[in-house]
């Protein structure tokens, strides 16, 4: 497997964990993100995730900022994204397992470093079910 990571300085202490438990998984992880706590814009850090996921290059990807909001509407932007913001590793299951959620957009100021840990391994070991929710999947605009 393959995961895409990007993150703005709010998300440098999570991104830097979320990746050493990747590698722990031998998951290879492409970093886009910061490593300072210098302020700057997630979307540069977010459009190339997005644009991995998207074009095939990577599995899945995680994107980290303050609320998770910016960087949500950032990816979704992107044709062939479903991002979805958690806050709760049972959002992420739902996330998986109902909308076949290929990004993951963490709010890093309000969630601990032990759920985000948590959420990312959901995200990870929740497949999709499909069924009825392929259907209504297959009904979000993609080109």
């Amino acid at each position: 497997m393959k995961i895409a990571i990007g993150n703005d300085h709010a998300g440098t202490e999570y991104k830097l964990a979320i990746v050493g438990l990747l590698k722990s998984l031998q998951i290879e992880v492409i970093n886009y993100g910061t490593d300072g706590s210098d302020s700057v814009d997630y979307p540069d850090f977010v459009h190339p995730v997005a644009e991995d996921v998207e074009n095939g290059r990577v599995d899945k990807g995680i994107i980290i900022c303050g609320s998770g909001n910016g960087a949500s509407m950032t990816a979704n932007k992107h044709q062939k994204i479903r991002c979805a913001l958690c806050w709760t590793k049972e959002i992420v299951e739902l996330a998986r397992s109902h909308n076949d959620a290929n990004v993951l957009s963490l709010p890093a100021r309000f969630i601990s470093l032990p759920q985000a840990l948590e959420m990312v391994k959901t995200f990870l070991n929740t497949d999709f079910e499909g069924g009825r929710h392929e259907r209504r999947t297959e009904k979000i605009p993609c080109q």
